[in-house]
């Protein structure tokens, strides 16, 4: 039996904005900004590969920027779902570290994008120190991402309860069984 406050934790603050229940919008904008980065620390090791890396270094800041507005879209409806998590839990303060990592992650590709800006497409690959910030960056990121896969997965924040759940494994004959009885 789920306690209040878990089931506080399921219910969104504003379904309109974070998402109806047991479907929230967080897990679906996270992968704008997670898959941008990915791609631009990619494009930046390519960059060290090619022979004219001027495209991808390029098109790695574009994918910063696409990343960092993204991931400022995600933490909106973010905040939102933390917001339904009762303060004093290990599942406000696993929030509250998920949110910490995130927004460092999205200062250090500001920072990043910034660094970048205005250079002319150059005949070299990304700069070393620009591509260990998108790096050491991604490890980061990879590391909040654990922490919010532990709040959805373990604390079942959002998650729709199991009464919920179990409609999904209900059989026609089960509904037909109980409607009659």
């Amino acid at each position: 039996m789920a306690s209040e406050s878990q089931l506080q934790a399921k219910r969104p603050v504003s379904a309109s904005l974070a998402g109806p229940y047991g479907h929230p919008f967080h897990p679906i904008l996270v992968t704008v900004p997670i898959g941008a980065w990915v791609t631009s620390l990619v494009f930046d090791i390519a960059s060290h590969v090619v022979d004219r890396p001027g495209f991808l270094t390029q098109s790695s800041q574009w994918l910063i920027a696409v990343g960092v507005i993204g991931a400022l879209l995600a933490a909106t409806v973010g905040f939102l779902d933390l917001f339904a998590i009762p303060p004093g839990t290990p599942a406000f303060r696993t929030g509250l570290l998920h949110m910490t990592l995130n927004l460092l992650v999205t200062a250090a590709y500001v920072i990043n994008y910034l660094w970048r800006y205005g250079e002319a497409v150059s005949g070299t690959g990304v700069g070393i120190g620009k591509l260990i910030l998108s790096a050491v960056s991604v490890v980061i990121l990879g590391v909040s991402g654990s922490l919010g896969g532990k709040l959805a997965y373990r604390y079942g924040v959002r998650v729709a309860d199991e009464n919920t759940q179990a409609e999904g494994y209900t059989t026609n004959a089960a509904r037909d069984t109980r409607s009659t009885v």
